[in-house]
């Protein structure tokens, strides 16, 4: 199974956060900022390698935490 974000994802989101095409593993790649953005919803599609492949999608919700105060 390999992973991925969905079509549906911006590129500015995907320059955001990189995900591990085997595992999954979701990892932030440039800074979050509270006061610009609290919250992302990605959509994540799995996918198989069979004939013809077979596919699943879900929705992570990510909360972004301020810690400067």
């Amino acid at each position: 199974i390999f992973y991925s974000f969905s079509d549906a994802i911006s590129a500015e989101i995907q320059e955001l956060f990189k995900i591990d095409r085997k595992s999954g593993e979701i990892r932030t790649a440039g800074e979050l900022d509270f006061e610009d953005v609290q919250s992302y919803d990605l959509e994540i599609e799995a996918r198989d390698q069979g004939t013809p492949p077979l596919s699943g999608h879900c929705i992570v919700e990510l909360e972004v935490l301020d810690v400067n105060d």
